[in-house]
């Protein structure tokens, strides 16, 4: 197809020549017009046929520049490329609830109508976790999924016992003490405990890098602050309450073995200590435990 632009030139320059031709001058003048008016119209072909071509070489060259500049950025930064942010943040800080029991129970050292003095009702013992500070570090130069997780926080740690018992520490083991009242009658054995974990976490982006599924592991070491027994009970009109505090031969160190995952505001967690409630030969073996869940996050 011939070019609309080409046709207006063509008929711009015959036009040219037969007003040249119509002008009485003289054939040198005649020859150095029309050679100026060809080469200016050469002039323009040449511009108007590089002109598509720089548009088109600037064009993609812009969208080469936005596509490229911020892989460029993120690839190559000093400190490594990160897929979703720099910044590793752990899941140990928040407020968490769970429920206690014991394993592995041995009252073998006691009489046999004490045996299970300290059984506990599973669900009214419990444990509130109160994680403030917390500390997270990545493992991996280029990613950020992976890393390690300490912290500082609280347990307020109780159980209820399911029988008529409370305890009383003896000259050399925790003594059972049979309780006669029978009206409203509640016992508990509760602690108070500084906490500090070390757990090493993974984490999988789902969709965007804010939403991950995490998994960690480690261990939690707890400093006990507080041991105490609590009795309620109702006698005649009176609502009374007992309360003892001593170490009642437990450890003041307890280790514990957790497991701990989640996505968004879903988050589970479950503890098993690493070794027995009391001191050796103090009283009944028992290896706490406890299963819960995220109430808030932070």
């Amino acid at each position: 197809m011939t070019n609309p632009k080409c046709l207006l030139k063509t008929k711009l320059i015959f036009t040219f020549v037969e007003t040249l031709e119509s002008l009485k001058l003289n054939p040198v003048k005649k020859s150095y017009l029309l050679l100026i008016v060809l080469l200016f119209v050469s002039a323009l072909n040449t511009l108007s046929a590089q002109e598509p071509e720089k548009i088109a070489t600037d064009s993609i060259a812009t969208a080469t520049d936005s596509i490229a500049r911020p892989t460029i950025v993120d690839i190559y930064q000093p400190e490594g490329f990160n897929f979703w942010e720099e910044r590793f943040k752990g899941n140990w800080a928040g407020i968490f609830f769970s429920f206690n029991g014991f394993d592995k129970a041995d009252y073998s050292m006691y009489a046999e109508e004490d045996q299970g003095f300290m059984e506990p009702e599973l669900w009214q013992s419990n444990c509130l976790s109160i994680n403030l500070i917390q500390i997270s570090m990545r493992l991996q130069r280029n990613r950020n999924f992976i890393g390690l997780v300490t912290g500082v926080g609280v347990d307020i740690q109780s159980y209820r016992l399911s029988t008529n018992y409370s305890l009383r520490k003896g000259p050399d083991r925790i003594e059972p003490i049979k309780l006669q009242h029978e009206q409203e009658l509640k016992s508990k054995f509760a602690s108070v405990y500084l906490t500090a974990p070390l757990l090493i976490e993974f984490q999988v982006p789902i969709g965007h890098y804010d939403n991950r599924i995490y998994f960690s592991t480690g261990v939690i070491t707890s400093l006990r602050l507080d041991t105490h027994t609590k009795v309620k009970y109702s006698e005649g009109n009176q609502r009374k309450k007992i309360k003892e505090t001593d170490d009642f031969y437990l450890r003041d160190f307890r280790f514990s073995g957790t497991v701990r995952m989640g996505y968004r505001w879903i988050n589970l967690f479950a503890t098993y200590d690493l070794q027995p409630l009391f001191k050796d030969n103090r009283g009944p073996e028992l290896y706490p435990f406890s299963v819960g869940l995220a109430f808030v996050t932070f």
